[in-house]
């Protein structure tokens, strides 16, 4: 009977523990996410929102004229990602023999021009094994010189109604906890309590306070840091937004709770749903201002083929 009992308690404190340790998310299947909601062959993803009518929609809500930066200043103080680089080398030219005495500078810029600073993650940027955004295989696609699909050029200028979602006023604090993850009731209830909601096609832009950190504790912005977990990003996927982005350096929270998992989100947007995100964002001037609706603009550099793109964007209000 002991026996019995032990063998019995053995194989529930097991299954317990396999439960407590079960992947919490996992890509779906490409059968089951290609092909994309805009046809098979789409490259766009939530860019097809991008229309006339959006930009007149967002330009109704422009009442001052107002421009808020969004965008961070690059440099070589920036936090960034060990893999990356950002080395700027002035390079002066010459002086001209004309009597203007003409003389000029340029720089040389050694970069990951598409993934510093505040950045536009596009389609051949992340997948899912080999297999992204509308089930285009890397093997397929990428070249020595850039992605032959999905590069960043195909997205074009942005003008859209533009939401905050301010949960660091939420929960009252000026940042939230270093590994925080923001659920889909935090969401709610901070466009709740700015009496909003979303729309398709809209920027939608989330404030932890972690910009606060760029530039000053570098070492402590890249490290970790609060953003959407899985449940947050599939419900503002259901929203429908033309792209999601935050103050932290990968939108979602990093790590994830789940250590099994790497950046799910990321694949949640980009691969499943074809939602772009915006990384590294400025937004405490618009928190601070209590600016929750506006104009959002913005255009990625005409990269060919490659995978994003430093952005400056603006609220326009």
């Amino acid at each position: 009977m002991r026996a019995s009992i032990g063998i019995t308690l053995a194989l529930t404190l097991g299954l317990m523990t396999a439960v407590a340790h079960a992947q919490s998310w996992r890509p779906p299947a490409d059968g089951q996410r290609c092909p994309s909601k805009w046809g098979a062959g789409d490259e766009r993803g939530s860019a097809n929102h991008m229309k006339p009518a959006t930009v007149m929609r967002a330009a109704q809500l422009i009442k001052t004229g107002e421009v808020i930066e969004l965008g961070h200043v690059l440099s070589s103080e920036m936090p960034i990602s060990s893999t990356r680089q950002f080395n700027v080398h002035v390079k002066r030219t010459f002086m001209n023999p004309q009597s203007n005495r003409r003389g000029s500078n340029e720089e040389v810029l050694l970069s990951e021009i598409g993934q510093v600073g505040t950045q536009f993650d596009g389609f051949a940027h992340q997948s899912i094994e080999y297999s992204h955004y509308n089930c285009f295989k890397t093997d397929e696609i990428a070249t020595r010189t850039g992605f032959t699909k999905l590069g960043i050029e195909k997205v074009g200028m942005l003008m859209t109604r533009g939401v905050l979602i301010d949960v660091a006023a939420l929960k009252g604090v000026d940042i939230l906890g270093d590994t925080y993850e923001i659920t889909p009731q935090d969401l709610q209830q901070a466009l709740q309590r700015q009496n909003l909601s979303l729309r398709p096609g809209d920027a939608v832009l989330i404030h932890t306070g972690w910009g606060r950190l760029f530039a000053k504790d570098n070492a402590r912005f890249m490290k970790t840091c609060p953003g959407i977990g899985v449940a947050a990003a599939e419900w503002l996927a259901k929203q429908d937004p033309l792209l999601v982005g935050s103050d932290n350096w990968p939108v979602e929270v990093a790590p994830n709770p789940d250590k099994e998992i790497s950046l799910p989100v990321h694949q949640i947007m980009l691969v499943v749903n074809g939602i772009h995100l915006l990384e590294i964002m400025k937004l405490d001037e618009l928190a601070a201002k209590k600016v929750y609706e506006f104009a959002f603009v913005m255009q990625p550099l005409k990269l060919k083929g490659f995978t994003g793109s430093t952005v400056a964007p603006s609220a326009i209000r």
